[in-house]
């Protein structure tokens, strides 16, 4: 049975000033899309983002974001008091989310938990105490890294007084005696934000929508991983880089892309059993149902580049080790299917699709690349057959589908039309071809539902400003029209 479901991030959910959170509109966002047969929400990473607001260069790939703490149920659960709330900031335009209002709201909710905890029941610093032991294999260095960061202005690990920035034991001991309250602080945010993430997911359980997840393949140079596990990465103490992450030229790019992350040092990764991998991957998967796997075709091999090379012109493809990785995943569940999916989009070589198959993983189709009057283009929906797709009009990298639309030239409109005939509403019908196809899922950002322009899209590839800043404007209950006209429009199409 095909499942449809819908794309939106979290932080563009509305109801609470500055950034969407995990509290009642996200409750009645998952009520609406269970009352109309829609079984599927898609996020995209939970991390916390970057300076920029993307969540893809996190500085921790465990942690959650803590603009999405929700003070409201914070007061609820009796760990603060309404008058807590009185000086936190407030938005702007409710449309945008605010970067800067956003992490001062964070930090004011963290000082607020940690002024409050002595005065909380016992029952309740216990239940805090013991998962703080449960999750300390990445929680301890979290913190760390994160009042470090405060502590330097935002300056990179590898400026921080060397000392601290090389872990030096003696330094740590110091650090973590002297910061004992801001690392509590922290660690109290990263609970709650757990408590109000795992009431969310029961929630989306019960009303029987699976939660689709994110998990970027390379993880940021500047972040608490690298920081704490630097042997397992291609960074010297210095902060500098052997080799960096990117893909080779193509016809969209002749220089190629850079993206600047560290790669891997496979063969570490293997004497250690994968141990940094399957903890990342595990604790992802506890947080959602199913998790999509961002550059899956790096698990076959992986464009890396000079480390001191300003375009990626000069990389070479290394092989990676994705099979023994995935091998050593999937003995945890035992020969059930691995909960994954591979984003496959691209330039994608015979090897990679091979392990992609071996583990039986679906792979993705992206509508908006469909037309360019090759009859054996893969994201044709004709050319679905013979595998489980994963089917999208467009992702948080895309434009909207009316932005699309009035960026194609007529001929690339006759192609469209072809196949759709006379277009009208680009996202809706690009919907219907996809819920009319092979697919075993059809996925549709909330921007296309909603009919709206480049004005609502997300993100902007290889553009720094204004990205992963929509939100929904109004209350979740004033677009239960689109989404009613999607559950029926999903169902009339159920095979």
């Amino acid at each position: 049975m095909r499942r449809a479901g819908v794309l939106l991030h979290p932080t563009a959910l509305p109801g609470v000033p500055v950034c969407g959170s995990f509290g009642a509109e996200a409750h009645r966002w998952l009520d609406l899309l269970a009352d109309h047969g829609i079984k599927a929400w898609q996020l995209l990473p939970l991390a916390p983002p970057d300076a920029l607001g993307s969540p893809y260069s996190s500085p921790s790939s465990f942690a959650l974001n803590a603009w999405l703490l929700d003070p409201e149920l914070l007061v609820a659960e009796g760990l603060l008091e309404p008058a807590d709330l009185r000086e936190l900031p407030q938005g702007g335009d409710p449309g945008r989310l605010d970067l800067v209002r956003a992490d001062q709201r964070a930090e004011q909710l963290g000082g607020a938990l940690l002024r409050r905890y002595p005065h909380w029941e016992p029952v309740q610093r216990e239940r805090f105490a013991s998962w703080r032991d449960q999750q300390r294999a990445w929680l301890v260095d979290h913190c760390r890294f994160w009042v470090l960061r405060r502590r330097f202005h935002a300056q990179p690990w590898w400026q921080w007084p060397q000392a601290l920035a090389c872990r030096q034991r003696s330094a740590l001991r110091a650090f973590d005696a002297e910061a004992h309250q801001p690392l509590l602080q922290e660690a109290l945010v990263q609970w709650q934000l757990q408590e109000q993430w795992q009431l969310l997911l029961d929630h989306a359980r019960q009303r029987g929508i699976q939660v689709i997840g994110d998990v970027p393949f390379y993880v940021a140079h500047d972040s608490a991983d690298v920081w704490s596990h630097r042997p397992l990465f291609s960074a010297a103490a210095d902060g500098s880089l052997s080799q960096q992450s990117g893909v080779p030229p193509d016809y969209f790019s002749a220089t190629g892309q850079l993206w600047g992350t560290p790669v891997y040092r496979w063969p570490l990764h293997r004497l250690t059993r994968f141990r940094w991998w399957i903890r990342r991957l595990q604790r992802q998967l506890s947080l959602v149902d199913l998790l999509r796997l961002d550059h899956f075709r790096a698990l076959e091999s992986a464009w890396c580049v000079p480390g001191g090379d300003r375009t990626a012109e000069r990389g070479s493809w290394r092989p990676s080790p994705g099979a023994s990785l995935l091998r050593r995943l999937s003995r945890r569940y035992r020969g059930q299917q691995l909960p994954l999916i591979a984003e496959d989009l691209g330039v994608i070589t015979p090897a990679v699709e091979a392990l992609r198959d071996r583990y039986g993983l679906p792979g993705m189709k992206i509508l908006q690349f469909a037309f360019d009057g090759d009859p054996s283009n893969p994201y044709l929906p004709a050319n679905y057959r013979g595998h489980n797709w994963c089917v999208y009009t467009g992702t948080h990298d895309n434009a909207t589908c009316i932005g699309w639309w009035q960026q194609l030239s007529d001929e690339q409109r006759h192609q469209v039309e072809q196949l759709l005939g006379p277009v009208q509403a680009p996202g809706w019908q690009l919907l219907e071809l996809a819920l009319a196809s092979e697919a075993d899922w059809a996925v549709v950002p909330l921007q296309d539902l909603l009919h709206l322009g480049d004005e609502a899209r997300f993100n902007t590839p290889g553009t720094c400003a204004g990205n992963w800043q929509w939100r929904l404007s109004c209350s979740v209950d004033q677009i239960s029209g689109p989404l009613k006209g999607f559950g029926e429009l999903a169902q009339r199409h159920q095979r």
